[in-house]
């Protein structure tokens, strides 16, 4: 939609979020552990942090719109006081999808070939007036009623499962230490899947034949491995990254699951 627009010399993608506006095409999003049909145009919230994907209703279909990305960070700048982690139109949960009447799309595409325009100018203010657009676009959505047809998919367990290891692949590779890990418990997870951790534990037990904690510490350990050897950061800024408050829990956490301290793996003590 539009990606010949989209210029980013940089993106960390677990700080962006991204609302979409899509003007022609039939699909079906999968977001977290739900279908959503999309039959005509709508206005689409998604979170990176939160699994989804797009199945296409034909090869053959035309799809056109618009999309814009931005961090919580652009929002607050404005004196937005709520968090987007914590608002229904990015939660798990909430309502991500807005079908579209054609005075409504007219309007909203109406706003992106606004923010589009000013991206394009040299106004001095031009982020502030967009970071108004991108309100706009939430408020908007606020005021609708959502029009979406939910639907469990077959064999939940698989299903749930499948999101739990993207959304922890998501998590990696850890790029920075101002940047530490997110998602550090199972009952995180859940959170962010909308679905009770015993479920979610359930599932993942019974799919793979291990505990989502286990899954969850191997990639924290291969993380750990990984940062050891192909960086110089220190092995407190690593423990932080990776979550930990104190260097001593995450020395304990990792001899705990190799058998090897992480300043052994570093000087090449240890091949593991």
């Amino acid at each position: 939609m539009n990606d010949d627009k989209c210029k980013l010399t940089s993106f960390n993608r677990r700080d962006f979020y991204k609302i979409s506006l899509i003007t022609k095409g039939c699909s079906t999003l999968l977001y977290a552990n739900r279908d959503i049909e999309i039959s005509k145009p709508a206005l689409v919230f998604t979170n990176p942090l939160i699994p989804y994907s797009w199945d296409v209703a034909a090869e053959d279909t035309v799809y056109d719109g618009y999309f814009c990305v931005f961090s919580d960070d652009f929002l607050h700048k404005g004196a937005r006081m709520e968090s987007l982690q914590e608002s229904t139109l990015f939660k798990a949960d909430g309502n991500p999808v807005y079908l579209l009447e054609d005075h409504q799309l007219e309007y909203l595409k109406g706003i992106f070939i606004r923010m589009q325009t000013e991206m394009d100018g040299d106004y001095i203010y031009k982020y502030d007036l967009i970071r108004n657009y991108v309100n706009v676009l939430i408020h908007e959505a606020v005021k609708m009623q959502p029009a979406v047809a939910y639907f469990n998919p077959p064999n939940a367990a698989s299903r749930i499962t499948n999101l739990f290891l993207t959304l922890l692949e998501k998590q990696f590779p850890v790029d920075s230490p101002q940047h530490p890990l997110k998602l550090k418990k199972a009952s995180d997870y859940a959170e962010k899947l909308a679905v009770h951790v015993n479920h979610l534990n359930a599932a993942v037990q019974g799919v793979t034949g291990k505990s989502t904690t286990t899954i969850i510490n191997e990639a924290i350990v291969a993380e750990t491995k990984s940062l050891l050897i192909h960086t110089d950061w220190s092995v407190a800024e690593i423990a932080f990254s990776l979550g930990f408050e104190y260097a001593s829990y995450f020395n304990n956490f990792f001899k705990k699951h190799t058998g090897f301290t992480p300043m052994k793996i570093r000087t090449g003590i240890s091949t593991v």
